[in-house]
Order: structure tokens, then C-alpha cells, then sequence
């Protein structure tokens, strides 16, 4: 019996897309680094070509110009010895000088008239050839040497020559010795350069091309991937990690996007909690409200136990009203419209008022409230009371509900500095280590089982932050939690 291979198309296709998708990342971003890194490249290529061109052939003409000029200073330095014989003598001794020239296996020696006829030649005779080139004419004009470099318009041949005047005793020219040479071998030299200068341009730009492309693969591909599980994020899957491959700033981004899934995850986990325990919060009081209104309805209850359940409704339907309250408050704050109403007042006094009340509920509950006085004299400061008396109270009722099994709550009020510290300790159990850091947060309940919707700790913060002050959370030496609100006085 054979096997039945089952696969699944729809996986394959999904893998395929990816595929595509990152091919066409990686493409887009290589295409635009590699065109303007390699017009970059090629520009500074260019340029250096061009100036290692130009520098060679200034150097190679520079160094043939020179051999021409000391060549002409040595063989006219040679014929002034004769410069003051007879005119005769000295047209003889130049002809005869260049007849019997002994570098004429790489330099044409010339002697040419006033006219531009060549009178002798190095290389042979000459009949009837006159030079065209104005290096003679300007030699004559200037009683000077002259340079040039160019084509022979005889022979269409490159050259470079220079032409010195010989010059009689009595001032008169009686010729021009010119020294010839051809340009071949300093062409070959220079077109030898720029060969050299085109490969060397065209092999640094493939070894940038192609360094470039395993450079920007390394970094396109784990981009690719990063994009792509961003994608799986921002498409509602929470909680997946990218793999880590690099410990460079690709590795800092998959970290960074890593603790932003995290954080993410944790927070619709958290917002999820929130929903669940606001639907238990409103469920029980809303439950002791019904059941106790089809009690009352029936109409055969004892006055004493009709007392009991609307005493249990209002105390359940302001249960509910705090938690309204609570979350319109919240909603407030998370969309910027929560404002307070600032005036100058003393908190102590507000303070020491609502620590009177609270304590008398505290203790039908067991637990009692120190409140431990100081004579300090505290300025009156400018804030909001009534949200201050809220942040206060919020405080106090998580300390009996976290706390309340210590028995004993303490409070104080005094001025450090520029100030105003508030110190609420329970003798709780605490919060766990690893919980602290996150308290404060919206919808935060961590492994605590008491009842509330996780938002109190996290309205009283900004309330705090609002009046330009700290709300810290930390467990107190000897057990216990210790909330410490700091306000500034002269603000």
C-alpha cells in the first residue's frame, strides 16, 4: 500500500509571497544604495583617472621637454666656440655639426635657414624642404629657443622639437639649430597610463559593485525578515520574537521591536484582565442590587431586613458610581481632557481632615490609622484638593485592601526641602520584587486577588504628574508597602 503524501498549498503559497516580499525589499533598497554609492565611487574614480592621465603625460612630455632643452644647451654651448670665426667658418662648422651628429639614432638634428629651409639634416639631405612649424619662425624673431609639440605638417607625424638661433658676433642669424623628436614613445607611454588608469577604475568599481551587494545583503535580509514579523505584529500577532543575529544596530532593532511585541502582548493580556475584572466588579454589586430588589418587591419582608438590602443597594449602587467615575476619569486622561482646578490651599489641614474620617471606617474594618504629627509649619501651596484628596484616598483604600491583614496603617505629612512629602505604609505582605516596576501601569493587577479594575494607581500618577510632582511605590523595610507622593511647594 503506497503512501499519501498531504501537503498543504495554501502554506506553500504564503512562503512564496514572503519570498517575493523580501526579494522586492531587498531589490528596491539595493538598486537605490547601489546607484548612488556607485555614482559616488565612479565620480571619485573619474576624477582620479583623469588626474593620474593628465599628471602622467605633463610628467612624460615634461621629462622629454627637458632632454630636448639640455640636449640643445650642451650642443650650443659646444658651436659658441666658433661664433666668432668668419661667417663662412661658422655656417661650415654647424653644417658639418650636423652632419656628424652622434645622437641621431633618437633625435633629428636640423640646421635651417633664415628662410625655413633646412640647409642639413641629421638623418640625410634635404633638397628644396622648408620647416612649417613656427617654433624656427619664433626662434629668428626672438633670438630665443623655442618649443613645439604637435604634428609635422610634412609628415603628419607628432612631435616635439626646439629651435635654437645661432647667432654671428655681429648680431646677425646665421641659422637655426633645431633638435626633432618624435612623440611615439611618450604617446605609448601615456595611452599605456590611461589603460592602466580605465582598469584600475573598472576593477575597483566591480569590486565595489560586488562588495556592496554581499555588504547590503547582510543587512537587507534580516531587514527583510524584521519587516515582515512587524508585519505579523501590527497584523495582531502579539508575543512573536524575531531571531537575533546580529550585535549591531539590526540586533538593536530586533530587540527593540522584541520588547515592543512583548510590551504589546502584555498589554492586551492586561487590557483583557481589565475587561474581565470590570465585568466581575460590575456583576457582583449588580447581582446584590437585583437580588435584593425582587426581594423587596415581594412585599413580605420584616422591616429590619428591608432596612438591610437598601442599606446593601446604596452601598453597591455607589460602589458602581465610584467605578464610573473612575473609568470616565481614566478615559479622560488617556484623551487629554482631564484638567484640574488649581487655587491656593492647605493640604495639611485637608489632609489631617480626611485622615480623621477614613480612620473611623478603618477601624469598624479592624485596622488601625497612625497619623503621625509634626509641628513643622507647611506653606500653603497651589494645587487641585479635590483630585489630591482622591489620589489620597485612592492610597489609603489599596493599603487596607492590599495591606489590610498588618492591622495598622501609617500616615505623615512633612516639608523636605522645597517639598511637600506624603508617606503611606501598610504592614502588608508587599508587592513582589519583580512587580514593582510595573504597579503603576493601566489595568496592572499583577498577583494580587482583591477586588478593583487595575486603573486607581495608574489616574493617581498623572493626577500627581499633573501637579509637577512623583507617586513611588517601594517595599518598606520590616515588611509592608511604602507609597511616597512628593509635590512641589513653590511651583
Amino acid at each position: 500500500m503506497g503512501c499519501l503524501s498531504l501537503r498543504n498549498p495554501r502554506k506553500k503559497q504564503d512562503s512564496r509571497e514572503e519570498k517575493k516580499k523580501e526579494q522586492r525589499v531587498v531589490s528596491g533598497i539595493r538598486q537605490r544604495w547601489l546607484r548612488s554609492i556607485l555614482s559616488l565611487i565612479s565620480a571619485i574614480v573619474l576624477l582620479l583617472s583623469t588626474a593620474f592621465t593628465v599628471a602622467n603625460g605633463v610628467y612624460t612630455y615634461g621629462t622629454m621637454r627637458s632632454s630636448l632643452e639640455a640636449e640643445a644647451n650642451t650642443t650650443t654651448a659646444f658651436l659658441r666656440n666658433y661664433l666668432n670665426l668668419s661667417y663662412d667658418e661658422c655656417y661650415a662648422s654647424c653644417v658639418l655639426l650636423v652632419q656628424n651628429y652622434a645622437n641621431r639614432d633618437r633625435l633629428e638634428l636640423q640646421f635651417v635657414g633664415g628662410n625655413g629651409e633646412i640647409l642639413a639634416s641629421s638623418f640625410g639631405p634635404f633638397v628644396d624642404e622648408t620647416v612649417q612649424t613656427e617654433d624656427v619662425s619664433r626662434a629668428i624673431d626672438t633670438r630665443d629657443s623655442a618649443f613645439f609639440v604637435g604634428r609635422n605638417p610634412s609628415t603628419g607625424e607628432r612631435i616635439m622639437s626646439i629651435a635654437t638661433p645661432m647667432i654671428y658676433s655681429d648680431g646677425q642669424v646665421v641659422g637655426v639649430l633645431r633638435f626633432v623628436s618624435s612623440t611615439k614613445n611618450a604617446d605609448r607611454l601615456i595611452l599605456m597610463g590611461v589603460i592602466l588608469a580605465v582598469c584600475l577604475a573598472v576593477a575597483i568599481l566591480l569590486l565595489v559593485y560586488f562588495s556592496n551587494r554581499v555588504y547590503l545583503r547582510s543587512i537587507l535580509i534580516p531587514l527583510a525578515q524584521i519587516t515582515e514579523t512587524a508585519k505579523r505584529i501590527a497584523g495582531g500577532s502579539y508575543g512573536v520574537q524575531i531571531e537575533k543575529k546580529y550585535d549591531d544596530e539590526i540586533g538593536e532593532l530586533a530587540d527593540t521591536i522584541n520588547d515592543m511585541s512583548n510590551k504589546i502582548s502584555q498589554s492586551e493580556r492586561m487590557q483583557s484582565e481589565f475587561v474581565s475584572s470590570v465585568s466581575h466588579e460590575l456583576r457582583t454589586p449588580l447581582t446584590a442590587i437585583t437580588g435584593w430588589g425582587e426581594t423587596l418587591l415581594q412585599g413580605d419582608v420584616d422591616p429590619e431586613e428591608t432596612r438591610r438590602g437598601i442599606t446593601i443597594i446604596l452601598r453597591e449602587a455607589r460602589r458602581l458610581t465610584s467605578m464610573v467615575e473612575e473609568l470616565l476619569e481614566f478615559t479622560r486622561i488617556q484623551d487629554g481632557r482631564f484638567t484640574l482646578s488649581v487655587r491656593q490651599c492647605d493640604l495639611r489641614s485637608d489632609f489631617e481632615d480626611m485622615i480623621f474620617m477614613y480612620g473611623s471606617r478603618l477601624r469598624q474594618e479592624g485596622i488601625k490609622l497612625v497619623y503621625e504629627e509634626n509641628d513643622e509649619e507647611i506653606p500653603e501651596l497651589s494645587c487641585d484638593p479635590e483630585r489630591m484628596r482622591q489620589v489620597f484616598l485612592n492610597i489609603l483604600d489599596n493599603a487596607a485592601k492590599h495591606g489590610g491583614e498588618g492591622k495598622r496603617i501609617t500616615v505623615s505629612m512633612r516639608m523636605e526641602e522645597d517639598q511637600l512629602v506624603t508617606r503611606i505604609r501598610d504592614f502588608g505582605p508587599g508587592i513582589p520584587e519583580e512587580e514593582l516596576p510595573h504597579v503603576k501601569m493601566k489595568f496592572y493587577k499583577g498577583s494580587s486577588k482583591a477586588r478593583g479594575s487595575g486603573i486607581g494607581l495608574a489616574v493617581c500618577d498623572q493626577i500627581v504628574q499633573l501637579h509637577g510632582g512623583t507617586l513611588t511605590l517601594e517595599n518598606a523595610e520590616g515588611g509592608g508597602t511604602l507609597v511616597t507622593v512628593r509635590l512641589p511647594v513653590n511651583q
